[in-house]
């Protein structure tokens, strides 16, 4: 995907846009769960999520190779669409974001606030997505996918990062949708030569990835019926499927009920707010909890981006 100068690179690009994020380690969740937990807070970025990296260094990319295209089409549901209009306007390229029909309401404004026009197609991710790669395939525009090396290569950022401020990680839980951010996470640590397990953590309701993983190969799912829209995902991407596939540890799948209550405790623990992929790493860990005492442990908050009504019934103790 990337080597160590491609990633020094990738990180260049994204300090022009932002600094790094902090990672911390929280007292009371160390307390609640037996270990050493820090928690890497993509949730502090521009956008609030981890995706705005990709976005950065796919444009520069573009832009420097002469390839800046008229328009973009992408399909999202949310934070890859806040991401791709964030860095092409900087470029001075129009987006068109295709969403699924009910899509977040605030995830939607915020990517209209960076310039994108929405378009609502279908009633999921994966419905979405085809038509993007319709309107791409009839010249209507260029199509970027939520998965794609650049993409990969940037949010890699976030993963240097902490492995270089935190020493000695044993495991670093992630949150997996599309998958660039778990990939992100695998080839940095082989680039540095580490020995941390990485271990993804899916939605029990979007377990695509989880399956694929047990079977060895591509499976999909008839739906994705999470409230944890950033890992709503019916179909996985058949390149981070293999890189998952060998540099993973494991897959863990995490319900409803368990993202919820991860929310809840990251908020009551740290005061930030985590959105459901953003928590499902923590709610992994906590699963896992027992077979992780003593141990240095870290986990991705990738993403802050919740309606506040879905917040409110999560610190409610109900399940959205």
């Amino acid at each position: 995907m990337f080597d160590l100068a491609g990633l020094e690179d990738a990180h260049g690009v994204v300090a022009r846009a932002m600094g790094p994020t902090p990672q911390y380690r929280w007292p009371t969740l160390c307390r609640s769960v037996g270990c050493e937990v820090w928690v890497k807070h993509e949730n502090h970025t521009p956008i609030g999520s981890f995706k705005v990296r990709g976005g950065l260094v796919l444009f520069d990319e573009l832009d420097r190779t002469g390839r800046l295209p008229e328009r973009i089409v992408t399909a999202t549901r949310g934070n890859h669409g806040q991401s791709i209009p964030f860095a092409a306007r900087r470029c001075g390229v129009p987006v068109t974001v295709l969403i699924p029909r009910g899509n977040s309401v605030e995830k939607n404004e915020a990517m209209l606030g960076w310039g994108a026009e929405l378009v609502e197609v279908g009633d999921d991710f994966e419905e979405a997505r085809m038509e993007a790669e319709r309107r791409a395939a009839a010249g209507e525009a260029y199509y970027v996918p939520s998965f794609h090396p650049a993409l990969v290569r940037g949010v890699a950022t976030y993963a240097h990062e902490l492995f270089e401020a935190v020493r000695d990680l044993d495991t670093v839980y992630v949150p997996i949708g599309m998958g660039s951010g778990i990939c992100g996470v695998i080839r940095t640590r082989d680039l540095m030569g580490l020995s941390t397990e990485v271990v993804g953590v899916v939605a029990a309701r979007a377990p695509a990835v989880a399956r694929s993983v047990a079977a060895g190969s591509i499976v999909t799912t008839d739906t994705s019926d999470t409230f944890a829209d950033g890992m709503a995902v019916r179909m996985p991407h058949a390149e981070a499927f293999e890189v998952i596939r060998r540099g993973a540890a494991r897959i863990v799948e995490v319900s409803e009920a368990e993202i919820a209550e991860a929310m809840c405790v990251l908020y009551r623990s740290t005061h930030n707010v985590a959105e459901g992929a953003g928590a499902a790493a923590f709610a992994g860990l906590c699963q896992e909890g027992a077979r992780r005492a003593g141990r240095r442990v870290a986990v991705i908050l990738s993403g802050g981006n919740v309606d506040a009504s879905v917040f409110r019934t999560v610190l409610a103790g109900d399940v959205p």
